[in-house]
């Protein structure tokens, strides 16, 4: 439950995000429009066509009196479309990040960068970027379909299929919603689909709890253009939640290579090769300590080599 409400929270932390910084937000609203305008075509031929695609699907119907051809092809047009609208919610994410790519990338940035640490990428070339997300997008959607399927069967079950199946349905939405958005900064981390997919399975709360709220706001017309900006910000603050630990350069933070900076009893590491003195710099404090008196000056001119300083000192 904690992991729920704290996927609604970065959900929120997002939006928030892009409301501060509104130049972002411009920015990012681009590649949505884009897609919105193909989708919208898309789903109105669907519905347009629905009840053909099922008198076409369930020809042994055709004999079949009132009401129970109407019930079956009104159920079967319901199920076509909600799962049609379904995978819109999944594919739009998807082709607006592949549409989009080097303004989401920009903006993941951006949103590291404001919150300290920006890992600094893979430094590939765009089009095997743009490659590697359609590849890890068609992976995470053929995975979504298989379960969309098998949702879609489970959907004719009396009672189940028109109460538990839906919700479950939106859930199971919400976290492939999930992996899609958290795939620009996990790409920026080289982190593979599979291992992103292990990643959100080991916290499915998180993702579900940032997923499915967007799910069932992308339902409203031209709400998912206005909200993608923040829902890739959002994503990439659930990934630095994901993968707190991240190696980053010599002096990024203290205590790098276990040398804490912040004592006085710190220590340097110890050079490779020992140099003339280093015996009696080793029983030296570090760094050196003024004597609480001046020090005497050493006599000038020759003398025992017992009164001079050590070498090196």
């Amino acid at each position: 439950m904690r992991d729920l409400v704290t996927g609604m929270r970065y959900l929120g932390q997002g939006q928030r995000w892009v409301a501060r910084h509104g130049r972002w937000w411009g920015f990012g609203l681009i590649p949505a429009l884009i897609t919105l305008v193909l989708y919208a075509a898309v789903l109105t031929v669907l519905a347009l066509w629905a009840g053909d695609i099922a008198a076409w699907a369930t020809p042994f119907a055709d004999d079949w009196g009132s009401p129970w051809q109407g019930l079956l092809r009104g159920t079967f047009v319901a199920l076509l479309f909600a799962g049609g609208l379904t995978l819109s919610v999944l594919t739009f994410t998807a082709v607006t990040l592949l549409i989009g790519d080097p303004f989401y990338e920009s903006l993941s940035e951006k949103v590291e960068e404001s919150e300290g640490y920006c890992p600094p990428g893979p430094g590939r070339p765009l089009w095997q970027e743009i490659g590697i997300a359609l590849r890890d997008s068609v992976h995470v959607l053929l995975r979504a379909t298989g379960f969309g399927i098998l949702l879609f069967v489970l959907g004719f079950v009396p009672f189940l299929g028109q109460t538990v199946v839906p919700a479950v349905g939106f859930c199971v939405s919400g976290f492939f919603l999930a992996v899609e958005l958290t795939s620009v900064a996990m790409q920026r981390r080289d982190v593979p689909v599979r291992e992103r997919l292990r990643l959100l399975r080991a916290r499915t709360g998180l993702a579900v709890g940032f997923g499915t709220p967007l799910v069932l706001l992308f339902l409203i017309p031209f709400i998912a253009v206005v909200l993608m900006p923040g829902a890739v910000a959002g994503a990439t603050l659930l990934v630095r939640d994901l993968l707190p630990e991240e190696e980053r350069p010599e002096g990024e933070y203290p205590g790098e290579r276990g040398i804490d900076h912040t004592g006085p009893a710190a220590t340097p590491p110890h050079p490779a090769a020992p140099h003339p003195g280093a015996a009696s710099q080793a029983q030296q404090p570090w760094p050196p300590q003024a004597p609480p008196y001046p020090a005497p000056h050493p006599p000038s001119g020759p003398g025992p080599s017992a009164a001079r300083p050590p070498a090196g000192w």
